[in-house]
């Protein structure tokens, strides 16, 4: 580090150079446009010999290599009015053995203000100051030439800046800290927010943090992410919304609204001659000044093989769920086994001798007997339940019924008959369920079926269920919206509203109405709810391309749930092959099978072979003429069910938890490492050519500008095929730096 006199500040051009040097450490900064950096090599001449700083006591060695990775990230974004203040911390470490020099891309967000970068220097933040392009740039190569430690930040059009630091010792540590300011964004009744984290090689274990501050009273609502898991909170006069773990494009929407009413927002995703997909968000309101009181009944599987673990975690569920009621709700709990017994005679108000008497019942039930299925949902669905309260039974079983009625669809047939406006949500206890049975149950009950594999933990999965379906403000919701027709919505029947929980619908649309009127009508205990937004229903809209394959993933959840419910049919599995194959989602009918380079795939016999033109990493069709065994059957029903449930992309990757490193979504398309590259999906015509440009070149940025929905694909990485109409775009580190106007006039036209 170079020393400055006793003042501290370094004479005349010194003092430009200190202001220079202490910018910012190695990092890859990625918003809307990201693009990923990777180490430089060999940036000095090694001709030039290693000198003495002239104001440094140290002899610094000549770069090598640079072996710079980022540890965190954490990302702090806080609204004032109309208006974000970004402040983005990261830490980034050489593990190296030698000095290492790294420059990275920081894309702006549109109408953005850029404020400064701080870099830590032996402990001080230390900001910089704008200087002219060609005075930078010349102190940057002075310093560089003689070993010192500068960093430079030029403007790069397309709203970049672009940052190159040199030198990072071995074992140095630094922090770096951006801020800027941008106008926010408003989406219909909703100012949305986007961010992506940093994208550097090498970096996929840092922790990425997101976090957005705003008003905790006034005009902003509970926010809500169509791509994260968000966790709120509220500290002083600020209520945060907090994304862990975020990969991709983060999609952060906060609305605008009166406390009292609820927002509706939609989202929609369209390519030319194509039918749209729109992401309709019903968010309760902030306060509400009833909720709908419950009937709610716990049937819980007592027969022998539950004995152990299984029964005590089930009664720690039943526990959890009474604990959860509110005093104007009322409750039952239902043992079955061969038998079929009850807490008490009819419906029990909530209060505190009832529950205690309920946990003795649970208490004492002992595992024994068979598993008499229908004579429990018959007890549980003849019960009349209040007029103007919300009948909700959540049955748990972990065998297929071996006394009573054991006919799969003469039990369906018996709940349906009985159920009325009941809702029914199922658990399935380990492999031996009849899955196709209890995912019959839930969706002709308008209600959800999870799967819980033998070492998964029972409780939990009833107690989450349980905490969703507290404080009913809404019930039997529907959508229409005016000049457009909604198609193949997911999930298909009305829907449930409850307090603090949002819902979320998926769904085609055919017509292009521009600016329609969407209406959500439903019930209420204080009578019909009726809440409308508007928005654009375009024939066009290339933004928000995971839409696209939330959509479709909940259709494949809710199509292999149909085949085993009625049987496969030609159109099913045509349908259910489409978008496993487009989208990238296991199936029944498809799978993934991802190949290491030079990796024997040691496959069986029976497995459809790949074509020669489909890379590794692709997803492969076919299904076998066998019918499946339990475990099958049971992990093909809870990966339907868990497809059914996701609702952002988080919760997407988590669901594809294996898949999430060698696949990436992106445009609307799949994209899949192979070799070091991300390939798109999209096949190659007999037309195509193949142009290939170095990463963030003049002809790179040249493409973003003509063509700016290639950000998206751009982003995920330095390396990646793109295919057009009759042009396939491919970045690769030997491509040309830079195009004629007429080679990229031509590009445009076959794009």
């Amino acid at each position: 580090m170079c020393k400055k006199d006793g003042g501290g500040r370094l004479p005349g051009n010194q003092h430009m150079e200190e202001i220079v040097r202490r910018l910012v450490s190695s990092m890859a900064f990625c918003l809307p446009l990201t693009a990923t950096a990777t180490p430089q090599t060999d940036r000095i001449d090694r001709s030039v010999p290693c000198v003495d700083c002239p104001t440094c006591e140290t002899r610094l060695p000549c770069v090598r290599a640079a072996q710079v990775v980022r540890t965190s990230s954490r990302a702090v974004l806080t609204i004032d009015g109309r208006v974000v203040r970004y402040e983005i911390t990261e830490r980034f470490v050489n593990r190296g053995a030698v000095v290492g020099e790294t420059d990275y891309l920081l894309p702006l967000p549109a109408r953005a203000a850029f404020e400064d970068l701080a870099l830590s220097i032996d402990g001080e933040m230390v900001t910089g100051e704008t200087l002219r392009a060609d005075r930078a740039r010349s102190i940057y190569e002075e310093i560089v030439r003689r070993q010192r430690d500068p960093a430079l930040v030029e403007w790069m059009g397309q709203g970049l800046l672009r940052t190159r630091i040199f030198p990072i010792a071995p074992g140095e540590e630094k922090t770096v800290i951006v801020r800027f300011r941008a106008i926010v964004e408003r989406e219909g009744d909703a100012l949305r927010l986007d961010y992506r984290p940093p994208m550097r090689t090498g970096d996929d274990g840092a922790r990425s943090t997101l976090e957005v501050r705003y008003p905790a009273r006034g005009e902003f609502g509970r926010a809500f992410s169509p791509t994260h898991d968000l966790d709120i909170g509220e500290q002083g006069s600020l209520r945060h919304a907090r994304a862990e773990r975020v990969r991709g494009v983060a999609t952060i929407l906060v609305p605008v609204r009166a406390e009292r009413s609820a927002s509706v927002h939609m989202l929609t995703h369209a390519r030319s001659g194509e039918d749209g997909f729109v992401m309709i968000t019903i968010a309760p309101p902030a306060v509400s000044r009833t909720v709908t009181p419950r009937d709610v009944t716990f049937v819980l599987d007592v027969s022998g093989s539950m004995a152990g673990a299984k029964i005590e975690q089930a009664r720690q569920a039943g526990r959890a769920l009474l604990a959860g009621l509110n005093p104007i709700d009322r409750f039952r709990v239902i043992a079955f086994s061969s038998e079929v017994s009850g807490f008490r005679d009819g419906w029990q108000a909530t209060t505190g001798p009832n529950v205690r008497a309920a946990h003795r019942y649970l208490d004492g039930l002992k595992a024994e007997g068979s598993t008499n299925i229908s004579g429990a949902l018959e007890a549980a669905l003849e019960e009349a339940h209040g007029t103007g309260r919300l009948a909700v039974i959540l049955f748990l079983t972990d065998g297929a019924p071996t006394v009573g009625e054991r006919n799969p669809d003469r039990i369906a047939a018996l709940a349906r008959r009985l159920r009325g406006r009941q809702r029914l949500f199922t658990f399935g206890v380990g492999v031996d369920v009849n899955a196709a049975l209890l995912e019959q149950l839930a969706l002709s009950g308008r209600g959800t079926a999870q799967f819980v594999r033998p070492e998964e933990d029972v409780e939990r999965a009833v107690s989450v269920v349980a905490q969703r379906l507290t404080d009913p403000v809404a019930t039997d919701l529907r959508v229409r919206v005016n000049g457009v027709r909604l198609e193949r919505m997911q999930p298909t029947d009305a829907v449930d509203l409850f307090a603090g929980q949002e819902v979320t619908l998926l769904a085609r649309y055919r017509g292009s109405a521009g600016a329609a009127t969407l209406t959500v009508e439903g019930s209420s205990v204080d009578g019909p709810v009726r809440w409308t937004t508007t928005g654009e229903f375009a024939a066009r809209a290339p933004g928000n391309a995971f839409i696209a394959r939330l959509w479709a993933v909940q259709r494949v959840g809710w199509l292999s749930a149909e085949r085993r419910r009625n049987g496969a049919t030609a159109e099913l599995d045509e349908e259910l092959r489409t978008l496993g194959m487009q989208y990238g989602i296991p199936t029944e009918l498809t799978s993934y099978l991802v190949v290491e380079p030079g990796m024997q795939t040691g496959r069986p016999t029976n497995m459809p072979r790949r074509d020669r033109g489909t890379p590794a990493g692709s997803v492969i069709g076919g299904a076998g003429a066998a019918a499946p065994a339990p475990v099958q059957m049971f992990e093909a029903a809870k990966a339907a069910a868990d497809q059914r449930a996701v609702q952002n992309m988080s919760q997407l990757d988590a669901a594809q938890a294996g898949l999430a490193g060698r696949q990436q979504f992106a445009m609307g398309r799949m994209f899949t490492q192979v070799d070091g590259e991300w390939q798109d999906a999209m096949p190659a015509g007999q037309a195509t050519r193949v142009v290939r440009v170095a990463a963030y070149s003049a002809a790179y940025f040249a493409l973003l500008d003509r063509l700016p929905a290639l950000k998206e694909a751009f982003a995920i990485g330095e390396r990646v095929a793109v295919q057009g109409r009759a042009v396939r775009l491919v970045l690769d580190p030997k491509g040309d730096s830079t195009l004629a106007v007429g080679a990229l006039d031509a590009i445009v036209r076959d794009w």
